[in-house]
C-alpha cells in the first residue's frame, strides 16, 4: 500500500517487482492515481507465491473498508514509516538501475 502521509490517501496494487514499481511511484514515472495524489510512501506490503494469489488478495483488500486497511497497516507499521529502504536493502539484485 502506498500513501502520501500517515493516515493519508491509500493505493493498493499488485506487481511482480516491488522495488521497480515503488521506484516508479516515487519518481512519478507513471501518470495516474499515485502521481496525482503524490503517493510516494510504501507503508505495507506482503509477498505471495503466485500471481493468482497476489491478485486475489489485492481484490480482497480493495473491497475492505478504510478502517480495516488502516488497522492492517498500523499492526505492522504503527508509525506509517516509509518501507523503501527496507525493500531496497533486502534484495540487492532487484535494485540494479534504481538510484538509492
Amino acid at each position: 500500500m502506498m500513501t502520501n502521509k500517515p493516515d493519508g490517501t491509500l493505493y493498493i496494487g499488485v506487481t511482480n517487482d516491488l522495488v521497480r514499481r515503488v521506484h516508479e511511484h516515487r519518481t512519478h514515472a507513471v501518470k495516474g492515481f499515485t502521481d496525482r495524489y503524490n503517493l510516494e510512501r510504501l507503508v505495507w506490503f506482503e509477498p505471495h507465491d503466485s500471481p493468482t494469489e497476489a491478485i486475489r488478495r489485492e481484490k480482497a483488500l480493495k473491497s475492505w473498508n478504510r478502517a480495516w486497511k488502516v488497522d492492517l497497516i498500523e499492526t505492522a507499521n504503527p508509525g506509517w514509516r516509509d518501507l523503501w529502504d527496507e525493500i531496497i536493502g533486502s534484495s540487492p539484485t532487484m535494485t540494479e538501475g534504481v538510484a538509492r
